[in-house]
């Protein structure tokens, strides 16, 4: 049995959304919890932070970028079709309580996820601030969404089209130095969450960034996704994706997430001249 998909789009170059008939996995789903795809049979298992969830309705959102061989497999999908097979919910849900004032700071396609958390956050009474980075407006998307699911929603741009123009860590500092900030969350680019993990160590805050390693199995087995979290062995399938943001060794995972770049590419450029047959 495959998961049907229900609708999809483009919600800026090279990032889509799909909504997928998923009533088992939404059911038990929370905010900063994942799943595990594959687009065709004999395929890769892709993990994706769940980025919405409609209980009622037994459907799961999930928004990626088409980068590599399944996504662009993926993206060359459309509602009617279906996955072969998704497993899901797994790894740990963000810890989500009454912390105060709490920022979320998304980064390129961290804000999917995001949106989630921020909800969950903003639902169990704290003052929520979200801090949405890209490149460029052109790829900023989910702002209206954005902006209900938390207190006050900024927006930082590298080129200043959109927004403040810089990263989202000098937005981040603004608020820190007019207000006490009791909790962050990262979600996004390594170097971003770093970052994140560097501004705030210093300053008392308790920060998490959600970790996105090379990840196989999903349920601890594999050992693909092991990474280094206070001295200590972690794996983010089943320890995280949330962990301790001061007590990651994000260089280590950073190479790590470099081992497989070469055969990533002619995987990726095979899709590509798949995809150029189909269409032509």
């Amino acid at each position: 049995m495959g998961y049907k998909i229900l609708s999809k789009k483009e919600l800026c170059p090279n990032q889509f959304e799909i909504t997928v008939e998923a009533p088992y996995i939404v059911r038990n789903a929370k905010a900063g919890q994942f799943i595990i795809f594959r687009a065709e049979e004999n395929g890769e298992r892709v993990p994706l932070t769940i980025a919405d969830i409609d209980k009622k309705n037994g459907i799961l959102t999930l928004v990626f970028m088409a980068v590599g061989y399944t996504t662009k497999k993926l993206a060359q999908l459309n509602a009617g079709d279906e996955l072969v097979d998704i497993l899901g919910p797994l790894g740990q849900p963000t810890h989500i309580k009454n912390y105060g004032t709490v920022v979320c700071l998304a980064g390129g396609y961290g804000a999917a996820p995001c949106y989630l958390i921020s909800k969950a956050f903003k639902e169990a009474g704290n003052k929520v601030y979200m801090i949405m980075g890209a490149r460029t407006k052109d790829l900023i998307f989910w702002e209206d969404k954005m902006k209900n699911a938390c207190s006050e929603l900024f927006i930082t741009t590298d080129d200043g089209t959109l927004g403040e123009k810089g990263f989202v860590t000098q937005v981040f500092e603004k608020i820190i130095n007019q207000e006490k900030v009791d909790y962050a969350i990262a979600v996004g680019p390594m170097p971003m969450m770093r970052a994140v993990a560097n501004l705030t160590k210093d300053k008392g805050i308790y920060t998490e960034a959600s970790m996105n390693p090379i990840m196989v199995d999903g349920t601890g087995m594999c050992g693909a996704c092991r990474l280094t979290v206070g001295g200590k062995t972690k794996f983010a399938c089943v320890d995280g994706p949330d962990f301790n943001a001061h007590e990651i060794d994000f260089d280590e995972v950073i190479n790590r997430t470099r081992i497989y770049k070469e055969e990533e590419r002619k995987r990726s450029e095979n899709c590509n001249l798949l995809k150029k047959t189909v269409t032509t």
